[in-house]
C-alpha cells in the first residue's frame, strides 16, 4: 500500500473537459494548421504528387495573388458574401418565430414539425434545376437555394432549444401572473437564446455549402462560379485557392459568432 493511500490524501485527477488557457488553445490550433501545410508542401515540392492533381502551396498562393491583383478575387468574395448574408438572414428571420412558436405551443409543433422533417430530408441539390426555372439565374435564385438549405434545419434546431428551457422557469412566470406572450418574450426566449445562437452558428456553415452549390451550377460571378470556370481549364491551383478562401471566410464568420456568444452569453453554463 502506498504512503499516499495510507495518509488518506485524495489523489489529484485532471478534470474531464477542463478548459484550456486561451494562448494554449491558440498555439495548438496554429500547430495543427502548420503541420498540415508542411505535409502538403512536402508531398508536392518533392514531386510525390503531380501538380495537375495537387499543386504546391506556393503555386496556390501565386494563383491567388494573380486573382487578387486584377480585382477578380475581391469581386467574387464580395458577391458571395452579399449572397450568403441576404439568404441566411432571410432564412433566420423566418425560422426564429416559427421555431419558437413550435417550442412553446404543442398545436403549432404538431402541425409544423412533420412537414419540416419531411422537407429537410429532400436533397436541396435536386431543386437547383427547378429554382433556375422558377427564379432564373440571378441573385434571387441563390437566396432561394440558401433558404431551402437552412430554413427547415433552423426551425427544428430552434424548436429543440426552446423545448430545453426548464419547466420551473415557465412555472415561475405563471406564478407571477405573466401572460403567455410575456413568458415567451421575457423568460423562454432569453433562456433559450444561447442554444438558439449555437444553432444559428452551425446552420451558417450549411448556408455556405448551399451558396457554393448554387454558384457552381448557375452563376456568372462568385467564388463557386470561379471554381467552375477554373475546372474547365484544369487550373487546380485556382480551384484549391478558392476553396481555401471559402474555408477562411467560413472560419472568420464562425469565430465572429463565437465571439459574440462569449460576450452576450458569458453566464451560460458550459460556454467557453
Amino acid at each position: 500500500m502506498s504512503s499516499r493511500a495510507i495518509s488518506g490524501r485524495p489523489r489529484r485527477t485532471k478534470r474531464l473537459r477542463s478548459p484550456l488557457k486561451p494562448h494554449v488553445g491558440l498555439l495548438i490550433s496554429l500547430a495543427t494548421f502548420i503541420m498540415l501545410l508542411a505535409i502538403w508542401a512536402a508531398a508536392t515540392e518533392t514531386g510525390l504528387m503531380d501538380p495537375l492533381f495537387l499543386p504546391s502551396p506556393s503555386s496556390v498562393i501565386k494563383a491567388l495573388f494573380e486573382q487578387s491583383s486584377d480585382g477578380t478575387l475581391w469581386q467574387d468574395v464580395g458577391v458571395s458574401v452579399y449572397r450568403i448574408t441576404v439568404g441566411y438572414l432571410i432564412a433566420t428571420a423566418m425560422a426564429l418565430p416559427l421555431g419558437v412558436g413550435m417550442g412553446v405551443n404543442g398545436k403549432v409543433r404538431a402541425a409544423a414539425e412533420p412537414l419540416m422533417d419531411f422537407i429537410r430530408y429532400m436533397p436541396v441539390v435536386a431543386f437547383v434545376p427547378l429554382t433556375i426555372i422558377w427564379a432564373g439565374t440571378g441573385d434571387f435564385q441563390k437566396f432561394l437555394i440558401i433558404w431551402m438549405g437552412t430554413f427547415f434545419q433552423q426551425v427544428l434546431l430552434i424548436c429543440d432549444a426552446v423545448l430545453q428551457v426548464p419547466a420551473n422557469l415557465i412555472e415561475f412566470g405563471e406564478t407571477l401572473g405573466m401572460n403567455r406572450m410575456g413568458i415567451v418574450m421575457r423568460i423562454v426566449f432569453p433562456a433559450s437564446m444561447p442554444r438558439i445562437w449555437d444553432a444559428l452558428r452551425v446552420s451558417l456553415g450549411w448556408a455556405w455549402t448551399w451558396l457554393v452549390v448554387a454558384e457552381l451550377v448557375a452563376a456568372t460571378n462568385g467564388l463557386g462560379y470561379r471554381i467552375t470556370v477554373s475546372q474547365r481549364y484544369f487550373a487546380t491551383d485556382v480551384i484549391i485557392g478558392y476553396v481555401l478562401v471559402l474555408g477562411i471566410l467560413g472560419l472568420f464568420f464562425d469565430q465572429v459568432m463565437r465571439f459574440i456568444a462569449r460576450r452576450a452569453f458569458s453566464r451560460w453554463e458550459g460556454r467557453r
